[in-house]
């Protein structure tokens, strides 16, 4: 097994000259060699040695997704510091605790969205360095980086055994926690995910979802480091659809949140019946299907993934009727997340995460918890060795919280977290995820979460979808109430659903609903509304101002 340092110098050796990096800047790409990344980490190595910053000093990155994040992470993983990744939305406090957690040294900042309302949680004596980009005040700046002292070169390459990064897990139930990752966890996976995706230097990919996360950590930087493919990113939100046209990528990784809203704006323009009714002409299916195809980029795309969060299964049969196979996948900060993927995708195991990959073992606990044992692991939490301990059985795998069903085949059904199940005020336990799953079938529904604990039945709060916000009020409540009641006559009578609310507020990472990945932080939902709703009863619907 190589380091990614040993495979950045493969690249560069067989395929020095040929773009490997495409930063959007004003509409236009800066492209960057293998051979120009590399001398860029070797001079911005030697600068960050000039500070007086040594191996093993952890160094933390707070930017959005560009090339000199790569180019960042290479640098770190190379000169023997410790990265500390940082989401881009991450508020003040979310900085500041994982800065002082983490003991950084030093601050990496680049690509910002709202940079004046974050700077707070970065303290007045903390070493600021700057990418190239409009970012708050650093001391350093990218140029004077990269010119400051001498390059590093004839450096030792990163032990497999040694720490690599500290990835902050997204908060969904409390204080980030910090998980340990060695070069070997992260090798192992990343060279997982190209033989599973069967990547190859004439592939393209895109890197646009928070490198923060492992997910885009290990399987598009990962795998562009392994594989040899070219990366483009995305320049802004606004320019979002044509920078995945112009890159053209062959695979195509995103989140349920992300599928969603493609969904909606393809019928947004056809229309949900006028689709329905070409679809089934036989001349004209596959016009309508290649025209979508290349009005969202896709026209050269073999390979489509999920991944983050659950992704409804009637989601994925929405997109299969139009030839994009979505391959759901399952992992963990815990496990660098690529553990169990739907590929290659079969149409008869949509709902599924599919099977292990190779080299990685399950099995369930008798309660139906997913234990998983890879080389993949992490090593540990961070400041945490009672956690740490606890997380894993005396054979070694990682009890993951997630309830599981393994079919015939091995496919495995994720049925819900272990803590999420919750005790009404009955004394029975409800495992709210597969109610969601079946209500979220209604396409008025955008975004739901089932609480309870306490009620006498369980509540589901739900965010309209924008297209069900533009209807009458009383015609969704007639679609919600029909969806509502044919799903409770198949629940057991503990778990049937004693209304549905339709929230106020729009659910996000601004008012700390949602994780920097879209998970709904249920224990927030339930803290701000289970008061509320005790007095529902009988399959009602319900918008909040009518509480």
């Amino acid at each position: 097994m190589k380091s990614p340092i040993e495979m950045l110098e493969h690249w560069v050796a067989t395929q020095g000259d040929k773009v490997y990096l495409k930063q959007p800047i004003n509409g236009q790409y800066k492209e960057f060699t293998w051979k120009d990344v590399y001398d860029q980490v070797q001079q911005l190595a030697g600068g960050l040695r000039h500070l007086g910053l040594v191996p093993g000093d952890k160094i933390a990155i707070l930017s959005k997704n560009c090339a000199e994040w790569f180019i960042t992470d290479l640098t770190l993983m190379y000169a023997g510091y410790v990265s500390v990744p940082i989401y881009p939305t991450a508020n003040a406090d979310t900085i500041r605790y994982t800065l002082e957690h983490s003991d950084s040294k030093a601050i990496i900042i680049g690509k910002l969205d709202s940079w004046p309302e974050q700077e707070a949680g970065i303290s007045g004596d903390m070493l600021r360095l700057s990418m190239p980009y409009e970012t708050m005040p650093a001391q350093y700046q990218w140029q004077q980086l990269l010119s400051l002292g001498q390059p590093l070169k004839d450096v030792p390459l990163p032990s497999l055994d040694s720490v690599m990064s500290i990835v902050y897990t997204s908060g969904s139930t409390g204080k980030p926690k910090g998980v340990i990752h060695h070069f070997s966890s992260y090798s192992w996976t990343a060279e997982a995910a190209i033989k599973k995706v069967k990547l190859s230097p004439d592939d393209r990919v895109m890197s646009y979802l928070p490198l923060a996360h492992i997910t885009e950590r290990v399987v598009i930087e990962g795998g562009s480091i392994y594989s040899g493919v070219s990366v483009a990113f995305v320049e802004s939100l606004d320019t979002f659809i044509e920078d995945v046209k112009r890159a053209a990528p062959t695979l195509f990784f995103s989140v349920p949140r992300l599928w969603s809203l493609f969904q909606k704006n393809i019928i947004d323009k056809i229309g949900a019946s006028k689709l329905n009714l070409l679809l089934k002409i036989p001349i004209i299916r596959s016009l309508i299907k290649n025209k979508i195809k290349a009005g969202l980029g896709f026209s050269q795309c073999h390979t489509f993934a999920s991944g983050s969060a659950p992704i409804p299964p009637s989601l994925i049969e929405w997109y299969h009727n139009i030839d994009i196979d979505i391959s759901e996948g399952w992992g963990m900060t815990e496990n660098s997340v690529f553990s169990l993927v739907h590929i290659p995708f079969n149409s008869n195991k949509i709902g599924t995460v599919g099977k292990p990959v190779e080299g990685c073992d399950i099995k369930q606990s008798d309660q139906g918890e997913l234990l998983v044992k890879s080389p993949g692991l992490m090593q540990g939490y961070y400041k945490n060795d009672e956690l740490t301990q606890a997380s894993f059985t005396d054979e070694g795998y990682y009890l993951t919280g997630d309830l599981c069903t393994i079919d015939d085949d091995g496919y495995v059904f994720i049925t819900g977290r272990v803590k999420d199940n919750f005790k009404t005020s009955k004394g029975k336990y409800v495992a709210p995820v597969p109610i969601e799953t079946k209500l979220a079938k209604d396409l008025h529904i955008e975004q739901i979460c089932v609480i309870g604990s306490g009620l006498p039945h369980p509540i589901a709060l739900v965010q309209l979808s924008e297209g069900a916000n533009l209807q009458h009020r009383e015609e969704v409540r007639t679609s919600l109430k029909a969806t509502l009641d044919n799903i409770n006559i198949h629940l057991e009578s503990h778990e049937k659903v004693d209304a549905i609310v339709i929230t106020d507020e729009v659910w996000s990472v601004e008012n700390d609903i949602l994780t920097p990945t879209l998970k709904i932080k249920r224990h927030i939902l339930e803290s701000r509304y289970i008061e509320r709703l005790e007095d529902l009863r009988g399959g009602q619907i319900r918008w909040e101002n009518e509480l």
